[in-house]
C-alpha cells in the first residue's frame, strides 16, 4: 500500500533585534528559485527531523541567523497555497540578533518594519501569514 501525503515545510517570521533589544524589523528574502518573489524564510522538514529543529536549521541556512522560537503562529494547509505541489507549512514566530545574510535558496535578505512590508510582492500565501501575524502582533513578543 502506498500512502501519499503533502510535503511538510516550515517558515519563520523572524523578528530582528539589535544588541540593545531595539526591534529592527521582520526578515524577508528574495527567492532564488520559482516561484520568484519575496517570501518568509523557510524550507522543507527532513525525514527524522522535528518542525522546531527544521525552522532553526532553515533560518541558519537561508538568512544566516541563529533564532529562538517564540511560539507557533499556525499551520497553513490550503492545497493551493504552493503552486508547485501540496505543501503544509508550520509557521513559527522567532527572535534573532545580528545581520541577516542570504544563503542557500535566498537571493537577498531584507528587513522591514511591519507597516512597510510589501505585501503585494509576497509569494505563496505569505501575505496571509504576515497578515495573521500583524493582526495578533501584541501576542507575538
Amino acid at each position: 500500500m502506498s500512502i501519499k501525503t503533502p510535503y511538510v515545510a516550515v517558515d519563520g517570521i523572524v523578528m530582528l533585534y539589535d544588541s540593545k533589544e531595539v526591534f529592527k524589523g521582520i526578515v524577508l528574502i528574495e527567492r532564488k528559485n520559482p516561484p520568484f518573489g519575496m517570501a518568509l524564510p523557510g524550507g522543507f522538514v527532513d525525514v527524522g527531523e522535528s518542525c522546531e529543529s527544521a525552522v532553526v536549521r532553515e533560518m541558519k541556512e537561508e538568512i544566516s541567523l541563529d533564532v529562538q522560537i517564540i511560539r507557533l503562529l499556525g499551520v497553513y494547509s490550503d492545497p493551493q497555497r504552493d503552486p508547485r505541489f501540496h505543501t503544509v507549512s508550520v509557521v513559527y514566530i522567532c527572535k534573532a540578533y545580528g545581520e541577516p545574510e542570504a544563503a542557500d535558496d535566498a537571493k537577498k535578505c531584507f528587513i522591514y518594519l511591519p507597516d512597510k512590508i510589501p505585501m503585494e510582492k509576497l509569494v505563496f500565501d505569505h501575505a496571509k501569514i504576515v497578515g495573521d501575524f500583524l493582526r495578533n502582533r501584541e501576542d507575538n513578543t
